[in-house]
């Protein structure tokens, strides 16, 4: 009940641009973008810097590609190529701009039973598949999870028949829920680097996860973001839209997520081309 009357009011507050008579912009961005404290970060500046409140809702990148398809947000900030592509070709978005990557890695139990530590994330999948050993997945459709499913499909797994595997076990949740998860079961999961660095920093036990494969040329993890398009939702912020996505792709908005770091360690490479 809780999170649904959560939902209500995040929903509510989207619909309301103008709430309390502020300038708003309504961004549907991916919970890594928010669970590494890097929106609460910007967010300021950006305010500070044009006057406008970055107002976003954090969640799965296939879910923030709805809320853009049916006209609930003005921007996003995601990162799935394949379906970003997907999304432009149908013509709800315009204008996408790369804005920064990291990279995805695989993590799991310092006592690495599947014996994948080193290996290309291909075999490292493949390795865990042999051994049955317990794999969390998101399973929300977010970008971490469209990127984990197109590994197991390069290993010659589906969905259907991963679901019914004892050892994959799937969690609809968050990225630092679903680290939590593997921490307590000692199991295996894919995860962005940033929001690993943040569950390392504020995790009591740092040795529970440990970085296993990474390196990966198929693990890059690109974000972009895209202005939902007028033409197919026209009551969107054009001009906020248009002021946001300058101010992240600009030297200035480059220079601010090349600066944001956890306990020393960068969370997040600028890549804005000019």
């Amino acid at each position: 009940m809780k999170k649904v009357l959560v939902w209500a009011m995040v929903m509510l507050a989207l619909a309301n641009p103008l709430w309390g008579g502020e300038k708003i912009l309504r961004l549907a961005t991916t919970t890594s973008t928010d669970n590494t404290g890097l929106l609460d970060y910007l967010a300021p500046k950006f305010r500070e810097d044009t006057g406008i409140i970055l107002q976003w809702i954090a969640v799965g990148t296939g879910k923030a590609l709805r809320l853009g398809q049916n006209c609930d947000v003005d921007v996003l900030l995601v990162h799935a190529p394949q379906a970003e592509e997907k999304f432009m070709r149908a013509g709800y978005g315009i204008n996408r701009k790369a804005v920064m990557y990291n990279d995805f890695i695989i993590v799991g139990p310092p006592e690495d039973p599947a014996h994948i530590k080193g290996l290309p994330a291909r075999e490292a999948f493949r390795q865990i598949a042999q051994k049955g050993a317990l794999f969390i997945s998101r399973g929300d459709d977010s970008g971490t999870n469209k990127k984990e499913l197109a590994l197991w499909r390069e290993t010659g797994f589906t969905f259907q028949m991963l679901d019914r595997k004892p050892w994959y076990l799937q969690t609809g949740r968050g990225m630092l829920a679903t680290l939590l998860m593997a921490a307590e079961k000692k199991a295996y999961t894919l995860t962005d680097r940033g929001t690993y660095i943040r569950f390392q920093a504020e995790s009591e036990n740092k040795s529970s996860l440990v970085v296993l494969v990474e390196g990966d040329k198929r693990l890059r993890n690109q974000y972009s973001v895209i202005m939902v398009n007028p033409a197919h939702c026209p009551d969107i912020r054009v001009e906020y839209a248009k002021l946001f996505i300058n101010w992240i792709t600009s030297d200035k908005g480059q220079q601010y997520i090349a600066h944001y770091k956890i306990q020393g360690k960068r969370l997040f490479i600028p890549n804005a081309k000019p």
